[in-house]
């Protein structure tokens, strides 16, 4: 399997955007049920107006992210570029007979989700000089975290339907692809979806990403959300992520056993937050 993905910074400091851009590009090979087995740099830098030395750590933070996936990065290509940018593209290897999907999911299947949301309105707010230490931190550790090893425990675990990786598109984007790909509806249950601390006040305040706002534009149509609900959580929803977290239908029966083996692996933010419904396709937030 392949995949690509590359982008301009998200953090003011270079090697944590490097790790987090290269965490984020190899996402995708664990939300199709693979392995990384190698990766190539995709590099954009301003030659002449930022210091080689800051490539440099760049570079190094996707080093560190490639080692703790158990990939090697070979090589890559590099151009001059009026704005940094770096991201890999990815070699992975799956089982043809256990490819996962972002479709498939069942009625009565259990939603998954594996982290936190809110890094899209916490980066922007980053750029806004709005986002206090240590919603930075936070941000900056759930982005750079891996999601190998929930990618790991859900392939293995034969209990899943349909997976995808929470990233541009926000979980109300990520969550309709599923839903119309499938023939079925999504709920989403508030109460249950963690959300980093703060975001909603940021939210409050339209602290939003332009790409959040176009989300939940393009998923209205499908989505309907309870009344009562507080205003800040659709576009929470629909918040563009970094490398956020993995997505899944899971059977019903075995939910409990595959949270317990992503608790043993330390994905202890996995939870349930909705469910699978009859079709047609649709998101419900309630």
């Amino acid at each position: 399997v392949e995949t690509v993905d590359f982008f301009t910074p998200v953090v003011d400091d270079p090697y944590w955007f490097g790790r987090i851009a290269a965490a984020n590009a190899f996402s995708d090979v664990w939300a199709m049920g693979g392995r990384p087995l190698f990766a190539l740099n995709v590099v954009g830098w301003p030659v002449g107006k930022l210091p080689m030395e800051m490539l440099g750590e760049v570079l190094r933070g996707g080093a560190d992210a490639a080692r703790l996936a158990g990939a090697s990065i070979l090589g890559g290509h590099s151009i001059d570029d009026p704005e940094p940018k770096y991201g890999l593209a990815v070699t992975g290897l799956v089982h043809p007979d256990r490819i996962l999907r972002n479709v498939g999911a069942r009625p009565g299947d259990a939603l998954l989700l594996t982290k936190p949301l809110g890094s899209g309105i916490v980066t922007t707010a980053v750029k806004r000089e709005l986002a206090p230490p240590a919603m930075i931190d936070r941000a900056v550790e759930l982005m750079s975290t891996l999601n190998r090893a929930a990618g790991e425990v859900l392939a293995a675990s034969g209990a899943v339907h349909a997976l995808t990786d929470v990233t541009g598109f926000g979980l109300l984007g990520h969550g309709w692809e599923m839903a119309s790909g499938s023939g079925v509806g999504l709920r989403l249950e508030t109460a249950a979806i963690r959300v980093l601390e703060g975001v909603h006040d940021l939210a409050a305040r339209d602290v939003v990403p332009g790409g959040s706002k176009a989300n939940l534009q393009w998923v209205r149509p499908g989505l309907s959300v309870v009344e009562g609900l507080a205003p800040t959580w659709p576009i929470v929803l629909a918040d563009a992520q970094t490398n956020g977290g993995l997505l899944a239908a899971v059977e019903p029966a075995r939910v409990a056993a595959v949270l317990a083996a992503l608790a043993a692996a330390g994905v202890g933010e996995a939870a349930v937050v909705g469910s699978v419904l009859e079709g047609p396709a649709r998101l419900e937030v309630r």
